[in-house]
Order: C-alpha cells, then structure tokens, then sequence
C-alpha cells in the first residue's frame, strides 16, 4: 500500500465512529510489521487514550499475525531447516516480539563455553552429560520454578535465561538446546507428565543392552530433578506400574514440533490459570498449527 494511503488510514484512527475504525483496522490488518513504526508515531501524536488504545491493540495484532506466520514456517520447515532453537526464539516473540535475539544467543554461547572448555573426546556420553548437568544446574543455578509453577515466565527463554527458572517442558528445551551444542544426541521423550531427554546412541545402545532391547536409546535425563540419569528398565517399570500403553509412545524419541507444541500447550495453561482469555485464545490458534 502507498504511503500517502497508509497515512491517511492511520490518521482515521482517530475518528470515533466505530464502523470507520473497524474498516480502518481491516485494512491495516493487511498489512505486515512494517508498518509498526507508523503506528507508533501516530500513538506518540494521539491525545485521545481511545486512539492511544486502538494503536495498541493494532500493533499487538500484527505482532500476533506475525509470530504466527513465523510459527507455521517453521513447523513446515524441512527437518534440516527445523532448528530447535529457532523453534523457542518464535515462542518468546509472541510475548517480547522486540526480542535481542543475539543477546539470548550470546548468553546461550556462554554457558556452551562453560561446559566445552571442561570436555574432551576420551570422556563417555556418561560423563559428559555429568559435566553438562554440574554447570547447568549446579554453577549456573537452573531449576524448576516451584514457588510460581503457573506464571507465563517460565516458558520464555529469554526470562529462563535470565531468571534461572523455568518449568519441567522449558528446561528441557533449554537442555537440549545446549546438549546438541556440545555434539551430544539429545531427543524429546514426550515422557506423561514430565519431559525427559534420551541420548541416542545406536552401535553403543546394541552394545550396552544387547540385541534384545528394541531401541536406540543409550539412557534417558530429567531436567526437573537436576538431570538424573535413568536407564530404559527403570523407565519401563514405572510406566507399566501407572498402566501408561503403548509403553513405546514413552520412550523413543519424538520430533522438535511435539517438543514445541508441548512448550504451547504449557504456556496455554498458564494464561488460563490466570485469566489472560484473550492470550489463551492467541495460543489455541498457534497450536491449530500443529494438527495440520
């Protein structure tokens, strides 16, 4: 749309008609993130907290149509292309769509160097999961958010990053995020209830559980409790006592989009526990997304 056009609609935002506005917003609806700055001008220009309040609620729908559209690219995306990461930053931008993404990837590289500098190639999977867990959750001080389970924070990277905190689907992102950073295997186990990542190993697998062992999954880690390792027999044991079926839905590694997908289905939550309706309803439309 020509300039000159985009100007004289943003300039009716202040006309108290209804009917005006909501042809005004339909049009500017059409329209992507460019223009924003317009936008913002026209609110520092406003006197009229009605107008003031328009703008907002325009700016904030752009940003939505945007996350959104960023959302469904990327879950169409090749596997190769699918980045895990990526995945997490689009999540963030639906709540801080001005996000410093090389601030949280700096931050991100700082705690990969951390851990690097004490690895080497003679040290097993075991062992390095081990250092990775000590600086995680040990000198960097990550932990599940218990004393505010529900707030939204907690499945925000950027606020993780920055609090330390977050909750059981959130740091496991976090975790395998940083996992695969260092060349370790790491899968989303959708787990009942609670996350946990497998390391994938399929030579060492055979050679630790033998031929009989149907799997490719060296052991699982559970972020929650400050990585704990676990082995596929204890896994097995505890969904056959809770009568979970099929047990192999539990314990082979799904795809980064469920891994997504489960972060959503938190942050929906959180919004509902705390009445932000029109956030909720936001996030079912994002998580329409994933049953196309």
């Amino acid at each position: 749309m020509e300039r000159s056009k985009l100007n004289a609609l943003i300039n009716l935002l202040d006309d108290p008609d209804t009917t005006i506005y909501e042809l005004v917003e339909k049009e500017l609806l059409k329209e992507s993130n460019d223009i924003i700055p317009m936008l913002e001008k026209k609110w520092e220009t406003s006197f009229e907290s009605s107008s003031q309040e328009r703008i907002e609620n325009l700016i904030q729908s752009l940003q939505f149509k945007e996350t959104y559209k960023k959302l469904k690219t990327w879950i169409n995306s090749s596997f190769i292309e699918r980045d895990l990461f990526t995945g997490f930053w689009i999540i963030d931008q639906f709540q801080y769509p001005d996000l410093n993404l090389l601030n949280i990837k700096l931050k991100i590289e700082n705690i990969r160097k951390q851990i690097w500098l004490e690895l080497n190639n003679s040290l097993t999977s075991l062992e390095k999961i081990t250092i990775l867990n000590h600086f995680l959750f040990n000198i960097n001080g990550f932990a599940i958010n218990h004393s505010n389970k529900n707030s939204s924070q907690n499945c925000f990277l950027s606020q993780i990053l920055d609090s330390k905190k977050g909750n059981s689907v959130s740091l496991s992102v976090l975790y395998t995020i940083l996992a695969r950073k260092l060349d370790l295997p790491a899968y989303f186990i959708d787990f009942p209830k609670n996350p946990l990542i497998a390391i994938v190993d399929p030579e060492l697998a055979r050679k630790v559980h033998g031929d009989s062992l149907d799997s490719d999954v060296l052991f699982y880690i559970n972020p929650s409790h400050k990585g704990a390792i676990t082995s596929i027999k204890e896994i097995e044991y505890h969904l056959q006592k809770n009568e979970f079926q099929p047990i192999h839905d539990f314990t082979e590694p799904k795809s980064d989009i469920l891994f997504i997908q489960r972060l959503l289905e938190s942050l929906e939550e959180s919004f509902k526990s705390l009445g932000m309706v029109e956030k909720e309803e936001q996030i079912q439309q994002m998580l329409q997304l994933f049953d196309e």
